[in-house]
């Protein structure tokens, strides 16, 4: 049996190197796309620091993530013929670049331009540690730790940055994009290439018919999951304003929520198989839709703090858990780097249609309703791919 099936094979305290891995992957991955975690900060800031309209800020939003769902697709094209470090050293430094430029950019539509670019070379970096990450020992628990480090962080920029962007203006978010980027270029110069399986040269997977009908579905529900809480996720400030909450309370519910959410990704890392797939499958599919549906309370503190938890919960379980079993069916990070495009679709789509949406302002109760019926597509669709999957088996 290969390592990418033989989770319960590693104890979850074993082997601090491969730890170290997974972590500094996590960190690469992340800086290609830390924007999608502080979306909602981001957001808020170009109203009240730039004071565009709704539909400007969800527009620069998704074109962020329309740049990375590209940059996803390249990832795909390029992460056979490419080598992994080298080639992430390369596309941080432009990153990095990008972030600074943006800070000098004001008007919508150049900045909506600029950070097209910024996602698709972002998207590029994710794609490719994607693929890198799927050829790791345990995958399942990689991408968990992904979801950990995207949440401890993001629950830092979510509580923090919308405080100090009236102060200090939208140039306190892309100067944070930089300096974990920063980060990233340093990180990645401990990572060695010897520590992931060469995917230069290596052919596709030989998936069967069932096979890929099993990714199609974990493909499609990861697109319908992270669309429905993007969608949401992304004007979070808004709607807790639009219902009477303090701006202070909503940063720091945002913060403590997301940090409470981190604890999905560590169960993902320490759960392996031992309650089989339907049991957590069941339970994160409740925890979604609970989550979702009590923000139609948002003007109650207590309802909006624990939708927010819940939600942070299930998104930072469900993602990486969809993304173990895409890699069950394809070791060699092909379909790993295909669900970072499903998945980077989702993500832009879900803020481009609510900024439209809520172009006067008045529609949240729509907007929650909406994010309820994708969610809980996404889930049926999730069901069905992870029961073909444990039918199916891995490729050949």
């Amino acid at each position: 049996m290969s390592d990418t099936l033989s989770l319960a094979s590693e104890h979850p305290l074993s082997n601090m190197g491969r730890w170290w891995r997974y972590a500094g992957f996590a960190i690469v991955a992340t800086a290609g796309f830390f924007y999608i975690n502080i979306m909602s900060a981001i957001v808020d800031g170009l109203v009240v620091g730039l004071h565009f309209d709704n539909a400007q800020a969800g527009l620069v939003g998704s074109a962020n993530i329309y740049g990375a769902s590209v940059g996803a697709l390249l990832a795909v094209l390029i992460v056979r013929h490419v080598r992994w470090r080298p080639t992430l050293f390369a596309l941080l430094i432009i990153l990095l670049a990008i972030d600074l430029a943006s800070m000098l950019v004001s008007a919508p539509l150049a900045l909506a331009a600029i950070r097209a670019v910024h996602g698709l070379v972002g998207g590029t970096i994710v794609g490719v540690t994607y693929s890198a990450m799927a050829r790791l020992p345990v995958p399942q628990r990689a991408f968990g730790m992904l979801l950990f480090v995207q949440f401890g962080l993001g629950g830092l920029g979510v509580m923090f940055l919308p405080k100090l962007v009236p102060f200090y203006g939208v140039t306190v978010l892309f100067l944070t994009l930089a300096v974990l980027t920063l980060a990233a270029l340093l990180i990645l110069l401990t990572l060695r290439e010897q520590s992931v399986t060469d995917a230069v040269g290596a052919t596709r997977a030989n998936l069967s018919r069932a096979q890929w009908r099993s990714a199609l579905f974990l493909l499609l529900a990861l697109f319908l999951f992270q669309g429905g809480n993007m969608g949401l996720t992304a004007f979070i400030v808004r709607l807790g304003e639009h219902y009477g909450l303090t701006r202070e309370f909503i940063s720091d519910t945002l913060g403590w929520a997301t940090w409470i959410g981190a604890s999905g990704a560590v169960l993902v890392m320490v759960l392996d198989d031992r309650f089989g797939a339907w049991k957590p499958t069941v339970l994160a599919a409740l925890t979604t839709l609970l989550g979702c549906a009590l923000f139609l309370r948002s003007d109650s503190p207590a309802a909006f703090f624990l939708g927010n938890a819940l939600g942070a919960l299930a998104w930072s379980f469900v993602v990486p858990y969809l993304f173990g079993f895409i890699s069950r069916l394809d070791a060699s990070g092909h379909l790993a780097a295909l669900g970072g495009l499903a998945s980077k679709l989702g993500l832009a789509s879900g803020p481009l249609a609510a900024g439209f949406l809520l172009h006067h302002d008045d529609r949240y109760v729509t907007l929650i309703v909406l994010s309820l019926i994708a969610i809980g597509a996404a889930m049926a669709a999730a069901f069905i791919g992870i029961h073909r999957v444990r039918t199916a088996g891995p490729s050949s």
